[in-house]
């Protein structure tokens, strides 16, 4: 899950701010000042988690975390937020956020940046889709 930022409440609970699935930016390059990875885990055991962003062409690569363990108890969960800063995007595209658990790629997902002129469209509702 991608987010503008985390806070952590007094309850020991998430709150993620400005959570979104892609950026829409005026133009390139573009700087995003901060912004969150949230991966939630279940299971048991320790482990090292590292988060990569590669370019829509998988060459080049946008920002690596640095690694960072984390310990799952028996029957329980973690919650892993990489924040990053700084990070520029040249052009427009389908950035690849990679998760590695333990140096080895555990997920992968898209990040769309889009110029604001060329947002996927979407189909316009019908009056008889409208809900009333």
């Amino acid at each position: 899950m991608f987010c503008e930022d985390v806070r952590v409440e007094a309850s020991g609970s998430l709150s993620l701010i400005g959570v979104f699935h892609q950026v829409v930016v005026p133009q390139f390059p573009v700087g995003l000042i901060k912004f969150g990875v949230l991966n939630h885990w279940q299971g048991e055991g320790q482990y090292l988690t590292e988060v990569r962003i590669l370019t829509p062409d998988r060459k080049q690569t946008v920002a690596v975390s640095q690694p960072s363990g984390f310990e799952i108890p028996p029957n329980g969960y973690a919650d892993n937020v990489t924040m990053f800063i700084n990070s520029s995007f040249h052009q427009p595209g389908d950035y690849i956020v990679q998760t590695l658990i333990n140096s080895s790629l555990y997920a992968e997902k898209t990040l769309s940046v889009l110029l604001a002129n060329q947002q996927h469209s979407t189909q316009s509702i019908t009056q008889s889709e409208q809900v009333n």
